[in-house]
């Protein structure tokens, strides 16, 4: 039997067994672990030098199959780098559980565990259940079904000692020439990605782990690879706040935890040539925190992909992301590097010292 003709069989079935659940209306905007207390966090915070702080802000990639080279790799940036997390990539269910469990216990901080599946954790991982693309999804007239795959793959990632998956995407799918899109959009009505997203996004976040919208501001119209060039959005920005904004602006409503930025170079908001808007202040803080109020964890596409890797210089790259406003460093090429560029622009005046530890205690509520 082919793949293609399983995959509706599966997600039956595994729908079937699983218990139903009511999607809970939500009216906060805020997400979740800024509305609670948090004892522990505002705890380690304190005993936290400046340079474990900054730490705290980085994710790098960890693959459960390939060999010891990588784990001693990962073991010395957790070790001396005390960085913050490791977002999985290819490998095996068991294998990765045997590695976070490594992790974790030479971590001094507990480490925030993370995965890219948007359709499930068979995206990265084998002998895992694979669920429809989303623009099979998009088909569905009943979204409760799609918050309950949400609440699956949330009791996954629990089984795998996950706590965040970088899913939904809320592209709107308008542009059939899109190489790095397409399928995994909802579809081209930016009504139907809006609602299917949050319904993917509260399945998740119901139970426990973080949802995280993409690729902000949009990347649904492109003709660009964005791991391979940097897409150009010549748009006006009513066009944007009408279109590629909506989803993302419906779904932070609905308390959305997290958010990572796209590169994309998106002159109407900032003229910087060659600048990817995960790059950019007036889009990362100006648009997404200031004017759209989003409060919650903004995390950078990978900083290896070469929408920004080609225009600067490991190290700089972070600390012109670190600048913009975001609070994650997905996959950094060279922590080490990186933290130093940061500290320079800390002593340069760009960024303060405050705004690298509120991120971290930011990220710390959540770890809470």
């Amino acid at each position: 039997m082919k793949l293609a003709a399983k995959i509706p069989i599966v997600f039956i079935i595994f729908s079937l067994a699983s218990s139903f659940i009511i999607p809970k209306e939500k009216k906060e905007i805020d997400p979740e672990f800024l509305r609670i207390k948090t004892p522990w966090a505002d705890s380690i915070f304190t005993t936290l030098s400046a340079d474990e702080r900054l730490a705290q802000l980085f994710m790098v990639a960890a693959y459960s199959n390939r060999d010891a080279a990588h784990v001693r790799k990962l073991d010395s940036l957790i070790m001396r780098n005390k960085i913050g997390g490791l977002i999985f990539f290819q490998g095996g269910p068991v294998r990765q559980v045997n590695m976070i469990n490594h992790f974790q216990s030479i971590s001094k901080v507990p480490l925030a565990m993370s995965i890219d599946g948007e359709w499930g954790m068979a995206m990265r991982l084998d002998s895992t259940i694979e669920y429809p693309k989303q623009m099979t999804l998009g088909a569905l007239e009943n979204d409760s079904l799609i918050y309950q795959m949400g609440a699956d793959i949330a009791k996954q990632c629990h089984l795998l000692g996950l706590q965040i998956n970088f899913a939904p995407v809320v592209d709107v799918n308008n542009n059939i020439n899109n190489p790095v899109i397409g399928f995994r959009s909802f579809g081209e009505s930016k009504y139907k990605v809006a609602l299917k997203g949050i319904a993917y996004i509260n399945g998740m976040q119901d139970n426990g782990v973080l949802g995280v919208a993409k690729h902000f501001p949009g990347h649904g119209d492109t003709e660009t690879d964005s791991h391979k060039g940097l897409p150009i959005i010549g748009f006006t920005k009513s066009r944007l706040d009408s279109l590629e904004l909506y989803p993302f602006k419906e779904i932070f409503k609905q308390g959305a935890g997290g958010v990572m930025v796209a590169h994309l170079n998106v002159p109407v908001l900032d003229t910087t040539q060659n600048l990817a808007s995960t790059l950019s202040k007036p889009i990362v803080t100006g648009l997404l925190k200031e004017e759209m109020g989003f409060k919650g964890l903004i995390f950078t596409d990978a900083l290896d992909m070469k929408g920004v890797s080609k225009y600067y210089a490991k190290g700089l790259v972070d600390a012109k992301a670190m600048v913009a406003g975001n609070d994650v460093m997905l996959i950094s090429e060279d922590v080490s590097k990186a933290m130093e560029m940061i500290k320079i622009a800390i002593s340069n005046g760009e960024i303060t010292q405050a705004e690298i530890d509120q991120r971290c205690l930011k990220i710390l509520k959540f770890k809470e």
